[in-house]
Order: structure tokens, then C-alpha cells, then sequence
């Protein structure tokens, strides 16, 4: 059968009852351009509605792309970062609906890079940049994103994501751990929360997948320590102040 109506059978099973899991118009569209085969090694499973294994990750199930792409809320000529390239589809089909050159795409693993960049331009994506980088810190050189799409699971957004948001910006992540809910922040502290899902924990460097969850929280730890030493005060900030001023 030819790729094209596997698409549109892939889209329409998404949009029908009883799943209803693809509302969006515009999103069903651009599902149905992207070539999804081009990034599934086994074409006769590409469009099937399940997730696949490449390189030691997870690409995501059709209907997982729809639910994050809809709780993201892209709207036209919007920048944004997604963490966790993977093998670049979901970079594809937001590249659809924003314009290839406002995606970017960071991954910890340079095998899945350079998967991703062989993959997108293959096809027709190759405006496209993904870049080798610890997700956690996100892409600060193309800061600030309209939109943050971390296909991760953390237990509180990582900060530096939430810093390069722009002020109406909007950062969807799974949080949680064994049990996760897909939550979109937006840049002035709201929350929307989504239906369960499940998803690797983000990784930190030097860390492969696979790995145990100790190196998320130790990054976590890491963040809340800092904005408790900022947020200190009483005489416990007072005594260091007065410290400064005797070393001067």
C-alpha cells in the first residue's frame, strides 16, 4: 500500500471514535505530509500506532506525538526547542506547522543527532538544527522559544528550560516518575495538566539510556539547593553580607 494512504489511515484513526485522540486540524494535516517511514527503519510498521525502538530509544507511538504536539499549542512562525530529538519525527511534523527553520532539536546522544539530521533531511527537513547538548540545560544561544516540548520525564521542569521561555512562552513535560501526567507550564507560572503518560526520565551527561533515575534527582537537587541559597534571608544573609564587608 502506498505511504500516502497508510498516512491518511494512520490520521483518520487518530481523529475517529472511540479514541478522538487528534482534535487539532491543522496538526492532522501536517501528519498526514510528513513521511513518516523515513524515520522507521520497518516501513510496513511505520504507520502502525505503536512505538519503535532505534538506537537505544524510544520514537514515539503516532497517537504520544498527537497528545504532545496538541498540549504544546503551536500556532505559525513560533520557535521551538524540542528535548529530545530522537530520530526527528516529531521535529518533522512540528517543522510542518511552524516552519522548519524555528525548529530546533537538542538530544544527549550523538548517535540519535546524527540519526536525527540524516533522517530530516531525507525527508525534506533539513532546515531543521539539532545539536548534541544536555536537554537539561536546553539551547540557550537560540533562547528565547515560544514553545519547549521535553519528551522526558522530570519531576519538576528543569530551570534552565523555563529560562530561555519567552513571556508568553509554554513548556510541556511529563512529570513524575513512575506514575507521570503531561503538564504544559506557561512562562508566568500556569499549569495545564493532560491525561497519564509514560516516558524514559531525562538524561544528564555522561549517562546513556537505560540508566537509572539517581542522575535526574541529583540534578534536581542540585537546582532546588541554588534557589534556596538565593532565596535566603534574615540574619543568616545579613551575617554573609556583613562578612563581605569586612573582607573589603
Amino acid at each position: 500500500m502506498e505511504p500516502a494512504v497508510l498516512r491518511e489511515d494512520m490520521v483518520d484513526g487518530l481523529e475517529s471514535p472511540p479514541r478522538d485522540i487528534l482534535a487539532d486540524e491543522d496538526l492532522a494535516v501536517a501528519m498526514r505530509d510528513v513521511p513518516r517511514h523515513a524515520f522507521i527503519d520497518d516501513e510496513r510498521t511505520a504507520y502502525a500506532d505503536r512505538e519503535h525502538e532505534a538506537l537505544g530509544t524510544r520514537v514515539l507511538a503516532p497517537s504520544t506525538v498527537a497528545r504532545l504536539l496538541q498540549a504544546l499549542a503551536l500556532e505559525d512562525d513560533e520557535t521551538v526547542l524540542i528535548v529530545g530529538a530522537g530520530v526527528g519525527y516529531t521535529a518533522a511534523v512540528t517543522a510542518e506547522l511552524v516552519g522548519e527553520t524555528n525548529v530546533h532539536a537538542v538530544d544527549i546522544s550523538r548517535p540519535l543527532v546524527v540519526e536525527a539530521r540524516g533522517n530530516l533531511a531525507d525527508a525534506g527537513y533539513d532546515g531543521v538544527l539539532v545539536d548534541c547538548r544536555d536537554g537539561a540545560n536546553g539551547l540557550p544561544e537560540y533562547a528565547p522559544f515560544d514553545r519547549i516540548l521535553l519528551e522526558a520525564a522530570a519531576v519538576d521542569p528543569p530551570r534552565a528550560l523555563l529560562e530561555q521561555l519567552t513571556g508568553e512562552g509554554r513548556l510541556v513535560f511529563p512529570r513524575g516518575t513512575h506514575q507521570q501526567r503531561l503538564e504544559a507550564v506557561s512562562a508566568d507560572g500556569n499549569v495545564d495538566r493532560f491525561g497519564p503518560v509514560s516516558f524514559d526520565p531525562l538524561l544528564v551527561e555522561g549517562e546513556q539510556s537505560g540508566a537509572v533515575e539517581r542522575n535526574r534527582t541529583t540534578r534536581e537537587d542540585r537546582e532546588r539547593a541554588q534557589r534556596r541559597a538565593e532565596s535566603r534571608h534574615g540574619w543568616e544573609q545579613d551575617w554573609i553580607e556583613w562578612e563581605e564587608t569586612i573582607e573589603q
